[in-house]
């Protein structure tokens, strides 16, 4: 996916919602345990209902993981099923040097099909480079995230300068605009403002706004440039609205109220 077809996407929806896609075997509805694929089930219906709202999806890839062969499998079909006008996010948060970041970013990007990955930068340009070597494909590199524990090193300085800031100067040289992106926690409202002076012109993923605090109206006000350059990410507020038979109806109420509020801002920066 280009960078045009994305921000085709979000006139056309007046979205820039990303569902995050974490099924949890001990949160999904009961019933779908009793399925072949209960992974793939509540991905799938998630999917069906909230597509018409969303512009990415972001499976985090440790929820299928953790089953093995069955999960990895899981994985693979709910790629497959998301809609193609989709940006799929493999949240894999894979970093390593050589050789090794080449077969991470061919297990995403040519076996999997996803569109992007996140990849931590902490080894360097040569864990980074080799995910950038892949044509319309983006990287999504840990920024400034929404955890407690971002301040152990993330918000450490050295002369000064937190690492985050570094880590932002150094990485933007690397990969163009057109395929990188950065993630941005959402709980650090005032924070997003010191990374979009720093990468003006880069996306940023931004997690954290829903069960985690975040407040989409402080994303738009510090994190938006001239093409909104914003995807933020919904995960439990919107997959686990509800536990019962209706979790797909209640998904699909709450993707849409989150979609009605960005369309307000979408209008408002008149993209």
């Amino acid at each position: 996916m280009t960078k045009a077809d994305l921000l085709a996407q979000i006139k056309l929806k007046q979205s820039f919602l990303c569902v995050g896609l974490d099924p949890d075997l001990n949160k999904i509805p009961q019933h779908l345990l009793a399925t072949a694929d209960p992974l793939f089930e509540f991905c799938k219906a998630i999917i069906d209902a909230t597509h018409p709202y969303a512009v990415a999806f972001k499976p985090n890839t440790a929820f299928f993981e953790c089953h093995g062969a069955a999960g990895w499998e899981a994985l693979r079909k709910t790629i497959a099923y998301i809609p193609k006008e989709c940006m799929v996010i493999a949240d894999a948060k894979r970093g390593d040097i050589g050789n090794t970041s080449t077969y991470y970013a061919k297990t995403f990007f040519e076996h999997m099909n996803a569109d992007a990955v996140t990849v931590a930068p902490y080894m360097g340009s040569d864990s980074v480079l080799p995910f950038l070597a892949f044509e319309n494909k983006w990287v999504v590199l840990l920024a400034l995230t929404s955890n407690e524990g971002a301040k152990d090193f993330q918000l450490a300085t050295e002369n000064a300068v937190p690492l985050f800031e570094q880590v932002l100067k150094k990485s933007a040289k690397w990969g163009s605009p057109e395929q990188l992106m950065y993630v941005v926690g959402a709980t650090r409202a005032e924070d997003i403002a010191k990374v979009r002076a720093l990468v003006p012109d880069y996306f940023f993923l931004v997690p954290g706004v829903g069960a985690q605090g975040g407040d989409l109206d402080e994303v738009v006000r510090y994190g938006a440039n001239a093409e909104l350059g914003l995807l933020v990410n919904s995960s439990r507020a919107i997959i686990y609205a509800s536990s019962g038979e209706d979790f797909a109806i209640a998904a699909k109420k709450e993707a849409l109220n989150i979609q009605n509020q960005m369309a307000v801002h979408i209008q408002r920066l008149a993209l």
